[in-house]
Order: structure tokens, then C-alpha cells, then sequence
């Protein structure tokens, strides 16, 4: 099975001011990802200036798609997307 990673790191030093309300709007985007089987994992970095996600059962193109669909994705610093091969 594939699977594609995705590290997004913010840019902490320019939040907006309607920074908890973004986060209450991430959270539910990404709890129905995950309802809907296509978000395997979500990790938040330690740092806590990003997070990374696991998608499986779609491509990159469409990971990109949801991705900007996201309300951090106005405030990332960078995004990296990683096509996986999972062994076991």
C-alpha cells in the first residue's frame, strides 16, 4: 500500500490574531479526513510549529488538493510531500 507523507511547518512568527479559531477549523478538517478513511495519521511536530500527516488509498495530486483546503495552509512556512511505499 502507498502512502504519502506531508510535513507542513507554520510560520510562528506571523500568527494572525484568529489563530484559535484556524486551529478549531483545522481540527474538524482534518477529523473528517480521517472519518473518511483518506488520513491514516496526523502527528504534531514536538516543536509544535507544524505537523505531519500520513494519507493513504490517494495520489500526491489529490493529497494537494486537500491540502490547500486546509486553514493552516495561509499561515505554512513550507510543505513537503513524501510518496511512501509501505513494507510492513
Amino acid at each position: 500500500m502507498n502512502r504519502i507523507q506531508v510535513i507542513l511547518t507554520l510560520d510562528m512568527e506571523n500568527l494572525p490574531d484568529n489563530f484559535p479559531e484556524l486551529l478549531k477549523e483545522e481540527q474538524a478538517v482534518v477529523a473528517d479526513w480521517k472519518a473518511q478513511g483518506v488520513l491514516e495519521h496526523l502527528y504534531l511536530r514536538q516543536g509544535r510549529n507544524g505537523a505531519v500527516l500520513v494519507f493513504k488509498d490517494i495520489d500526491e495530486d489529490q493529497v494537494k488538493t486537500l491540502m490547500v483546503t486546509l486553514p493552516f495552509f495561509k499561515i505554512k512556512k513550507s510543505i513537503e510531500y513524501y510518496p511512501l511505499i509501505l513494507q510492513f
